[in-house]
């Protein structure tokens, strides 16, 4: 017998009277698992069903709960790679850089790293401030800057709606401090797969900047922003759980971002061993997995840039986000 012969052959019940036929479809509003051949038969055997019908209720938010924390405490894929040197970019906003010239992400060992021509020499200064991507002469004002990042927000770019919604968070390069539009503009960054976006938000609705202090909202966004690899998202999940005494899913938040590179995350864990809220062996996992995250970052370009970063100061530099 196929399956849809067996779904033709079942005959629906009423709950309370036991009558049969295909039009007993009076369902329990609430639990959904029961049928009724009328209003009357349902309020009758309402005082009959309740406790049936809060174990149906308890077992599916059980379910539901597991199946979003399976979803939630996924480790998330790593960063993407720099277009350049092909090396996994790095967690820290100030190991990568936006240019607002193509929209690229670079990282900084390859932004900051000499050019050569094709002998091995090295080309004059002022080449040394193009684009290491699309060699485009770097925005010599902050108006120029500004004028890219609109363009590259007209053209759908995730990237720069985000940075110009930091802008009006902070206001900084000539912007008003305006939350309604940073809110407005990250908003419609996620909607172009800019998911880091998500942390800002949720971090507006914890605060109550822009909008009222809702901590539901907050940790929606939070999980958003961490399903989708924010490690700064993750670190604020972590913290909201620890502050809560729920170390055990506090600690798992804390290791997925320090395997992304979150070093506040290994502080964290740190602790909660010195604490007693993790074990030593807790540390030691979460202490190889940030080595093993420098080790995939790593390169001399990126050192080099790093121990230079104060002498090529980036206006286009990718906006912090907000713990």
């Amino acid at each position: 017998m196929s399956t849809t012969d067996k779904d033709k052959d079942i005959v629906s019940v009423c709950a309370n009277c036991g009558k049969e036929g295909d039009d007993i479809n009076n369902i329990c509003n609430k639990c959904k698992q029961v049928k009724y051949c009328n209003a009357s038969c349902k309020k009758k055997h309402r005082h009959k069903h309740k406790k049936e019908c809060e174990e149906h209720i308890r077992l599916a938010a059980e379910q539901s709960a597991k199946l979003h924390d399976i979803e939630l405490f996924k480790q998330p894929p790593p960063a993407e790679d720099c277009p350049i040197c092909f090396i996994q970019l790095p967690t820290l906003d100030s190991g990568r850089i936006y240019m607002s010239c193509c929209g690229k992400v670079i990282c900084s060992g390859c932004a900051f790293a000499p050019i050569y021509d094709n002998q091995g020499n090295k080309v004059d200064i002022e080449k040394q401030n193009e684009c290491a991507f699309c060699r485009v002469v770097a925005p010599k004002s902050n108006k120029v800057s500004i004028e890219r990042l609109t363009k590259r927000m007209e053209a759908d770019d995730a990237n720069a709606m985000h940075n110009l919604g930091m802008m009006y968070y902070q206001g900084t390069d000539g912007f008003p401090q305006d939350y309604t539009k940073a809110l407005k503009l990250w908003h419609r960054a996620v909607e172009f797969g800019y998911s880091a976006a998500y942390n800002n938000i949720g971090y507006a609705y914890d605060h109550g900047q822009g909008v009222e202090v809702d901590e539901e909202k907050a940790v929606y966004y939070y999980e958003l922003a961490a399903m989708g690899g924010d490690v700064h998202a993750r670190h604020n999940l972590g913290t909201l759980e620890d502050n809560e005494d729920k170390f055990d899913r506090a600690l798992k938040h804390y290791m997925i971002a320090v395997r992304g590179g979150e070093s506040k995350s290994l502080d964290y864990i740190k602790d909660m061993y010195t604490n007693g809220d993790a074990t030593k062996e807790d540390y030691t996992k979460a202490l190889q997995a940030y080595q093993e995250y420098l080790g995939e970052i790593r390169s001399d370009q990126r050192d080099k840039a790093a121990a230079f970063s104060d002498v090529y100061p980036v206006a286009t530099h990718e906006s912090n986000r907000y713990y």
